[in-house]
């Protein structure tokens, strides 16, 4: 008897609500052997996924989750590892071919059943990354339009990228005038951080810049708030907090923030 073939799906599940998870990812979960994930998004998805094999593990026990994950689809199972926002942006899509790489694990892009040609006979485990909307794009959509022009994201946590590195990152992206989106801005053990951000931007950039701080994001405490540059640090964050800091021609506009793209220079507007 032939083993089922093993498949991983690292499906992004956007800001959490059910109405901003792509049908997609719902149809792959409902379809899952196994969905593992970090406690706070599997609570954020219960509702698909009740009658599932769990693996949840908390907070900075990432490896210890995909590995977990892995060895579930190896058994030749169908296994969903699911991470807020997009899997592929400061989530868990990297790490899962790091660990294959690392461990010699043989991949392929997922085939639907219904367009497979061989036998499916598990000899490697198949892969497919589900996109979700990542958080720059939901705290974005909820200020305006600060992302109408190029932009760059930085992270301000050293966990795992020495400071030196952020720092330089966060001035380069500053001196080219890009908007910035920056994540996780401050927690309990990292409280100097965005006050330091704030001081690598200003070089290069006026203080009432516009500066806009989403708090979870499309889920049921959300906050909005816009700010400016030289405040920035004032602002009440936490992990789960984007800043989006605009470049030298964001607006902000009543309750609004928005970033030219340049077409008043272009056309009568």
């Amino acid at each position: 008897m032939l083993l089922k073939t093993p498949k991983l799906f690292v499906i992004g599940t956007g800001p959490g609500s059910l109405d901003h998870i792509s049908k997609r990812a719902i149809d792959l979960l409902k379809a899952s052997d196994c969905v593992a994930g970090y406690t706070v998004y599997i609570d954020l998805i219960k509702d698909v996924i009740k009658d599932k094999k769990i693996i949840s593990t908390g907070m900075t026990k990432e490896v210890d989750r995909v590995e977990q994950a892995i060895a579930e689809a190896l058994k030749g199972s169908s296994c969903s590892l699911v991470s807020g926002g997009d899997a592929g942006i400061y989530a868990m899509a990297g790490l899962v071919f790091e660990i294959c790489q690392k461990k010699g694990i043989r991949l392929a892009r997922h085939v639907d059943e219904e367009n497979r040609s061989d036998s499916g006979s598990g000899t490697c485990l198949e892969i497919e990354i589900v996109p979700g909307i990542p958080a720059l794009a939901a705290g974005a959509s909820l200020l305006g339009a600060p992302l109408t022009h190029d932009f760059a994201a930085v992270s301000l946590s050293d966990l795992l990228t020495p400071w030196e590195k952020i720092e330089k990152r966060l001035s380069s992206a500053a001196a080219a005038d890009f908007v910035i989106a920056i994540y996780n801005p401050k927690s309990k053990k990292r409280d100097w951080q965005l006050t330091r951000a704030k001081e690598l931007i200003l070089a290069h950039r006026d203080g009432d810049t516009p500066v806009g701080v989403v708090t979870s994001a499309m889920r049921d405490d959300q906050k909005i708030t816009i700010t400016t540059l030289k405040d920035m640090d004032r602002a009440e964050v936490g992990m789960q907090t984007i800043l989006i800091v605009g470049n030298e021609s964001s607006v902000q506009y009543l309750d609004f923030m928005f970033t030219p793209r340049g077409y008043s220079g272009k056309y009568d507007i």
